[in-house]
């Protein structure tokens, strides 16, 4: 009866992070698009900018609840689902364990670049520093159940873990960024965690409705291409607007001088 009484607990306490999860990632998934696609360094912005990041350090922590107790119990939190305890433990907990520490990551370091905007080394915070080496570890992780379970998916996707911790420790540890720097990488972290959590949707969300879609290419794949064209449709947008600033001082110089 004991053990019987701790499975109960196990399959609730999953539930309800799930729940949780659900509501708090769809104001996430809602509140993405106004920083995006409005105008940017307004109020507007900032405060929608900040609903997100902390929607998103929210559902990480919520998703390192559901994989916790994945982990527990694979079979037990799963039972609409016909797959074997490894799978079930492999992608809806390692994996998932690490798309949780991945937005965590994302979020946490967007929030750093723009709030350390004028003191770059205030970057080289430790929570900064060990949020790099939890990811790192737990992409390592996912790439070794992925071998284990023989999974392409996980392996693919570990990619990512390991782009972000280099990309992340080149701009955290540069004792001189250039002028924009940091708002190239606060547009990567926040919308990289945007990337995460859409993923998350589509995929992880579809395989409760069809579970044959745990694997689909296309779930899988379809907010990474969005959310990379994105961040690079907004990199060059960026630099374009510099260019402009600089080709108008010369003028502005002569304006003066005349």
């Amino acid at each position: 009866m004991e053990l019987k009484g701790n499975v109960i607990m196990v399959y609730t306490l999953h539930s309800w992070f799930i729940v949780a999860h659900i509501l708090v990632g769809a104001v996430g998934l809602l509140s993405f698009w106004v920083p995006v696609v409005g105008r940017k360094g307004g109020g507007t912005h900032r405060r929608w900018g900040s609903v997100f990041a902390r929607c998103m350090l929210t559902v990480g922590v919520l998703a390192i609840g559901i994989s916790g107790t994945t982990l527990i119990d694979p079979v037990g939190t799963h039972p609409h689902m016909d797959f074997e305890a490894g799978f079930i433990a492999a992608i809806f907990g390692w994996m998932m364990l690490y798309l949780a520490i991945l937005t965590i990551n994302l979020a946490w370091y967007g929030l750093c670049c723009v709030r350390n905007r004028q003191n770059h080394a205030a970057n080289r915070d430790w929570r900064n520093l060990a949020l790099q080496a939890v990811l790192f570890v737990a992409t390592v992780n996912c790439v070794i159940h992925g071998i284990a379970q023989m999974q392409p998916l996980m392996i693919g996707i570990s990619t990512i873990g390991f782009a972000t911790v280099g990309t992340n420790l080149w701009f955290i540890l540069h004792r001189a960024p250039e002028r924009n720097a940091w708002l190239r990488q606060h547009l990567k972290g926040l919308v990289g965690a945007g990337i995460s959590v859409y993923t998350a949707f589509f995929a992880f969300g579809a395989v409760r409705i069809a579970p044959q879609l745990a694997l689909s290419p296309v779930l899988w794949a379809t907010p990474c291409i969005v959310g990379l064209a994105i961040i690079f449709w907004h990199w060059w947008d960026i630099e374009r607007k510099a260019r402009q600033r600089i080709a108008m001082r010369p003028s502005r110089t002569a304006l003066s001088q005349g």
